[in-house]
Formats: C-alpha cells, sequence, structure tokens
C-alpha cells in the first residue's frame, strides 16, 4: 500500500504502525480520490497528506500545494515535509510578500504556505499553478471564520477549476457538518473520534471532579480555595505538563506569573539549568528587550509561559519548543495555542468558557473552540490518558458545562463569502485575472464555492450587483458594449497588491489631494490606519489626548475628519492613535515605551508595522500612477516603517544587524553613513554602546575589510 522507501522515511519520524483512522483513510487517498478527514487533534490527519502527496506525484508527477492558516503551522508542516526530500522531492515554504509571483517555486515539488499567499499567487497568475495535482487543505473547517473563511473556499474553488482532475485533501477538526464539505468537494467523508490517548473531559467542583467516563476523583481538603494551583503542582510532581486557556491576555500574564512561583520550588537542577538558557534565549534575540520580555523570561526562567497574540513569531516559536522538549511545565495562553499548532500537553485546563463581545457583552465560547482546546489534552508516546478539565463555582454551573460543552456537539459550520468586504477582495481579482468576465463568469464562479453549496446563489444577487456597481463607479473595472467586464490598471493593481479595494480607493484619494507634496508622514499613517487592512487600536477613556492631537493636526489630514460626537468620529479617533503609535515608532521611541503608553505587546507592535508598511507599499505603487512626486517620500516612509528609525538612519541600518538601536549609536559616535565606517578600527568600533566586537567584526566583513591588520596594511600602503 504504501510504497517501501515511503515506509522508512515514516519510521525513521517514529511512525512504526498506522492509527485505525489512518488505515481506512489511506487506501482511499492512495486511490487519488477527494478526501475530507474530520478527525480529532493529533489523530493522524496529516500523515495521510503527506503520504498521499509523495504517491500522486510519484504517478502524476506534476506538484503539491499544502495550505495551513498559520505562517507558524506553515514551518511545522514544511519541517514534517522535509524528511521526504531525501526521496528526491524540493519541498518549499512560501509565506512572504503578497505581490510576487514567486516564479522560483516551479523548481519544487511541493510548495506549503497560508491561503492568503495561496490567493496571491492565483492573483499574479502563476504558470505554475496549472501543475499542482493535489491541494492539501489544512483546518478546512475555518471555512467559517469571517476573516480568512471566504479566501479559503475561493482558493478551492479555483483550483477545482483551474485543474478539474485535482485531488482535494481537506483536513478538519470534527464538526457537525462535515459531511457537507464532503458532498461540496465531491469527496469520501472518514469520520472518526478515535484518539491515540484517551481523552477524559471533567468539570471541577466542590472538592471533586467528575469525569465523562462516570469516575470521580475526590481532593485534599481545602483545594477549592485554588483548584487551577493544585491541578498544576499535581501535574508537574507526576512529570506531567498543563496548558491553561484563559480569555484576555492580562490573564495569561497574570495567571502564568502567579503559577511559576509554585512551579519552580518542583522543577529538577536539570530542568532549572535548561530553563535559564530557554530565558536567555528570550532576552538576546535582534528586538528590542521590553517589560513584556523581562516578564516572559523570568516566568519561563521558573517553569511556567505565557502564550498570545502580543507576543512576537519568535517568542511564541521558543516558548512552544521549551515546552515540546519538557523543560516548560505549563503555558498559560489565550485560544490561539489552541488554532492547529502541535503542542500537546498532559492536562488542560480551560478556565474561562465564556468572552467578552464589544457588542454583546460576555459570550459563551463555542462548541468546537472548547473542543480543539480540550482535544490537546494528551501528549502521544508519552501519555495513556489525557484530561481536560473545566472549573465550575456552582452546582448548576457544572450541570451546564457538561450539557453544553462535555456532551455537547461541535457547531455546524457556514461560509462567510456573503459580506460585501469579501465579495469586493474575490469578484475585482476573478475580474483581473480574467477568470470570470461577465454574468454568467461569476456565477459560475460563485457557483463553485462553498456558499453556493449551502445557499441558493440567487441570495447573494443584490451583494454581487452592489459589489460590481462599486466596481465599476470606482474605476477598478469596466463593462464593454458586449457585457463582458475588464479590470482597469487601477483595479489589476488592486488585485495584484492583495488589498481591499476599499482601502485602495480611500488610499488614492490622499494621493490625489497631496498634488503639492507636502503631506506629513503622519497624514500619511493616518489614512492607511484609517483602511479596513488595518484593526486600529481599541480607544480606552483615558486617550483624551488623541483628541486633541486631532484638533491640533487638523489641516494636516488628507480627509476631512467626521463630525464630533458621530460613531465615524471615534473610529478616525481610533485610526489616529494607530498612526500615532506608528509615528512614534518611525521616531524610534524605544519599543517598552509602545507598550506600555499603548497597552500592547511587542507581536502586536510588529503585526501593525507590518501591515502598514504593506499599505504604505501600496500606497507608492499608487503614486506611480496618479501622482509621482511621491514616489521617493513614500520609498523613504517604507523603510522607517520597516526599520522603525528617522530618515537619517536609513543609510546606516542598510546593514546587516544593524537595527535601529545599534544605528542610532553609531550615528551619535559620529558614523553618519556606511562609508563613514571604512578604516576604522575593529576596537574603535566594539566600544561602542550596543555593537560590541561580534557585530563590529561583521560590519567590517560587510565592508571587505575582515580586520584591524587588513585597515593597518591598507594605511601603510597608502602612506
Amino acid at each position: 500500500m504504501i510504497d517501501k522507501d515511503v515506509f522508512d522515511v515514516l519510521k525513521k519520524q517514529g511512525v512504526s504502525e498506522l492509527y485505525p483512522p489512518q488505515r481506512e483513510a489511506l487506501p482511499l487517498a492512495l486511490s487519488g480520490r477527494n478526501l475530507v478527514l474530520s478527525m480529532p487533534t493529533a489523530s493522524g490527519k496529516s500523515l495521510i497528506a503527506y503520504v498521499a502527496i509523495i504517491h500522486s506525484l510519484r504517478r502524476r508527477k506534476g506538484k503539491a500545494l499544502y495550505i495551513v492558516p498559520l505562517r507558524a503551522l506553515a514551518r511545522e508542516k514544511y519541517d514534517d515535509l522535509r524528511c521526504f526530500e531525501s526521496l528526491g522531492f524540493k519541498v518549499a515554504l512560501s509565506i512572504g510578500d503578497l505581490d510576487e509571483s514567486d516564479k522560483h517555486l516551479s523548481r519544487y515539488d511541493i510548495i506549503v504556505c497560508t491561503s492568503e499567499k495561496a490567493d496571491s499567487l492565483l492573483r499574479h497568475s502563476s504558470p505554475w499553478l496549472s501543475e499542482v495535482r493535489v491541494l492539501v487543505v489544512d483546518e478546512i473547517h475555518l471555512i467559517n471564520d469571517p476573516s480568512r473563511g471566504p479566501t479559503l473556499e475561493v482558493i478551492i474553488a479555483r483550483f477545482k477549476a483551474l485543474n478539474p482532475d485535482i485531488q482535494v485533501l481537506g483536513l478538519s477538526a470534527t464538526i457537525q457538518n462535515a459531511d457537507e464539505i464532503a458532498e461540496w468537494l465531491n469527496a469520501e467523508l472518514v469520520y472518526s473520534d478515535w484518539r491515540p490517548v484517551t481523552l477524559k473531559e471533567g468539570v471541577w467542583y466542590n472538592n471533586e471532579i467528575i469525569f465523562n467516563d462516570g469516575s470521580v476523583r475526590i481532593m485534599n481538603e481545602g483545594c477549592s480555595d485554588n483548584a487551577l494551583e493544585y491541578l498544576v503542582s499535581d501535574s508537574v510532581m507526576n512529570d506531567g505538563q498543563v496548558l491553561i486557556f484563559v480569555n484576555t491576555r492580562k490573564s495569561a500574564v497574570s495567571l502564568a506569573r502567579q503559577l511559576s512561583e509554585c512551579i519552580k520550588e518542583k522543577l529538577s537542577d536539570r530542568d532549572s539549568k535548561e530553563l535559564k538558557r530557554i530565558s536567555r534565549l528570550l532576552s538576546t534575540g535582534e528586538s528590542e528587550y521590553t517589560s513584556v520580555d523581562a516578564m516572559l523570561a523570568s516566568c519561563v526562567e521558573k517553569g511556567c509561559a505565557f502564550h498570545h497574540a502580543g507576543l512576537d513569531n519568535e517568542q511564541r516559536r521558543i516558548v512552544e519548543q521549551g515546552f515540546r522538549d519538557h523543560y516548560i511545565k505549563c503555558i498559560v495562553a489565550t485560544p490561539t495555542l489552541a488554532a492547529g499548532i502541535n503542542v500537546p500537553a498532559r492536562r488542560v485546563i480551560i478556565r474561562d468558557l465564556w468572552r467578552y463581545d464589544v457588542n454583546l457583552g460576555l459570550q459563551p465560547i463555542p462548541v468546537l473552540e472548547y473542543k480543539q482546546q480540550a482535544g490537546r489534552a494528551g501528549r502521544p508516546r508519552y501519555d495513556k490518558i489525557g484530561e481536560a478539565i473545566t472549573i465550575a463555582k456552582t452546582l448548576d454551573q457544572r450541570e451546564l458545562i457538561f450539557t453544553n460543552y462535555i456532551m455537547g456537539s461541535p457547531e455546524r459550520i457556514y461560509s462567510k463569502l456573503g459580506s460585501l468586504s469579501a465579495l469586493r477582495m474575490h469578484l475585482l481579482s476573478a475580474i483581473a485575472t480574467g477568470f470570470a468576465n461577465d454574468k454568467e463568469g461569476i456565477e459560475r464562479f460563485i457557483g463553485g464555492t462553498f456558499f453556493a453549496h449551502q445557499a441558493d446563489i440567487r441570495s447573494l444577487e443584490e451583494e454581487i450587483r452592489s459589489t460590481l456597481d462599486f466596481l465599476k463607479e470606482h474605476d477598478f473595472i469596466y463593462e464593454t458594449y458586449n457585457g463582458t467586464y475588464k479590470s482597469t490598471l487601477f483595479g489589476v493593481r488592486t488585485s495584484s497588491l492583495y488589498i481591499d479595494p476599499l482601502s485602495a480607493v480611500i488610499i488614492r484619494g490622499a494621493i490625489e489631494k497631496d498634488k503639492v507634496n507636502n503631506a506629513s508622514s503622519l497624514a500619511y499613517l493616518q489614512v492607511v490606519c484609517s483602511t479596513p487592512d488595518i484593526q486600529p487600536l481599541y480607544l480606552r477613556r483615558s486617550d483624551r489626548w488623541v483628541e486633541e492631537k486631532a484638533e491640533e493636526y487638523r489641516s494636516i489630514f488628507l480627509s476631512d475628519p467626521p463630525s464630533p460626537h458621530t460613531e465615524e468620529y471615534e473610529w478616525f479617533l481610533s485610526s489616529l492613535k494607530t498612526a500615532c503609535m506608528l509615528e512614534d515608532w518611525i521616531n524610534e521611541v524605544p519599543e517598552d515605551r509602545l507598550v506600555s503608553v499603548y497597552d500592547v505587546g511587542p507581536g502586536d507592535v510588529h503585526t501593525l508595522v507590518e501591515r502598514a508598511e504593506w499599505l504604505i507599499h501600496a500606497a507608492r505603487e499608487f503614486s506611480r500612477m496618479y501622482n509621482f512626486s511621491l514616489v521617493h517620500e513614500l520609498t523613504d516612509l517604507i523603510m522607517r516603517i520597516r526599520y522603525g528609525c528617522k530618515a537619517e538612519l536609513l543609510n546606516l541600518i542598510s546593514l546587516k544587524g544593524i537595527g535601529r538601536v545599534r544605528a542610532r549609536a553609531l550615528y551619535n559616535e559620529g558614523f553618519k553613513t556606511v562609508n563613514d565606517l571604512r578604516d576604522v578600527p575593529v576596537e574603535r568600533l566594539a566600544s561602542i554602546r550596543s555593537i560590541g566586537k561580534t557585530i563590529a567584526k561583521s560590519i567590517k566583513k560587510q565592508l571587505n575589510e575582515e580586520d584591524d591588520k587588513s585597515i593597518i596594511l591598507k594605511g601603510k600602503k597608502r602612506r
């Protein structure tokens, strides 16, 4: 069934036999049929996809595309698939620039990417996409997600139309209507609740835990005062690890700090030594050291960590690896950790089953989310049983948790393609790439989506007509005399830049208004922060300074601020606050100060910086069409956002390993440009604060001046 050399590779990865659902699914996958695997976490879905890819590429040639929702998950799958390079397959990871066709990917057999990158490749009409024979869609149930769901189902629909004989493998958590996804894909469904580690789900109340298998565990007297601390201590003392899910970042940090004090007393000498090493890794990266970094490093040194979207990617990677290596004993996380990353634990504690919604107040979390969190319990090859425990405060609450969550079924998932923002993005893309160029083509396009499978597409007629009118009104497309749609240059560029057409309209309006090229960087930052492509910072009651700044700088804005006391004005102030943080960033305000003043995490700063840089890049591309005099200024602004520095440092910052802190240190010592560093002894550079000998040598190497001796010899020769 599996080629011998493929099985040999799997054995080297620790796979000695197939799980029951794998034995059921593999013959179907190897037959070339479309397949939907709806199975619990850690039940082996990915392995089916890996083997199906290799089997297909050997027999049908072509390429395979493996789509995941998160960059971290993409790197994980890329690392997994690289083991097959020994069989002659080339594996690539593509998660970067969304304005590139990535022609180099044509040289690879297996490409791992995020859904946004896959959509971008379709928008650039990369020729090699027609060679894709296997499409793997990991976490396919995220079609239900309002932000990334429409993109996911459009990608699948377009690949099915582009390559009619493509094999689609959808990997999903257990959901109520997996059969509906299978019907849409014309696929076989393999549904299973089998797990390699038995999962026991229970509720703690009044000093006892009642599990779903009927067993009851009586705890020691007095434990009820701090159930969490007891459950964590109990696991650590028995060589187990714990994941705790909470609903806010602040809860994750405060609880991790609290639990780290009881965990440190139970660490072995070896654990303590390794945790100190991991803690140092969190404080020696290229990023600036912040108070969040200090708190995380302190917790990790004591065996505990917090994990949320406010951490940067490297911090999260270090924490996850430290946990996999069994040195970090407990992670307190927001639900981001449950979204596909492979970090199982013997015991999972779901502390918060409610989440605050700004519109609705406290709301219960979905059953699907609970099941994904609970599914992290049990480490294959380490544990025989995994425990998922919630904590009830009353008897009624215990019964409610049992009925709604433990015994409840995950919700049905529904297409979210019907939103106007999703239709704007994807209808423009379909027209700009020639995938759909008339009303019949648009109907075929929408007809291939999960939305059309679930509902009559006539229910979308009004939204489609409204979207087409918007695209025509704002010069993205035009309609010819025979009823076909053509994309303008503006439409093509907007689609390839991968931004919301409404964002393009807002940015173009600002560019056209700035005819005399005198707008400040804050004005352009406010423009991009007012687009739907950026999530603005939350406006707090204490942020009255933002309104004062709005009045002070009213004359510099590239669009008139809305009237006060309106909802639009609140959004304007939020966008201005976000722009102010970015302005502080490019004016070299320390990252720790940004974290404190704006109440954000380092990861939030980096995410916002990355998004703002992309939108200013889009503004520069539009300025080539509508106001070329802005190109130079916007190019400088792109670099300032990327590196977080004033314009005077842009020359120095071009050196590898020289961030804004080191560039400022060099500048303050009189080295204004890269040329000023030539023929300067290594010792002189090393003496500058934050440079040191290693960085000094790196500078010399980049200048082709390897060491002091070469400089001395050059000097003698000149004399």
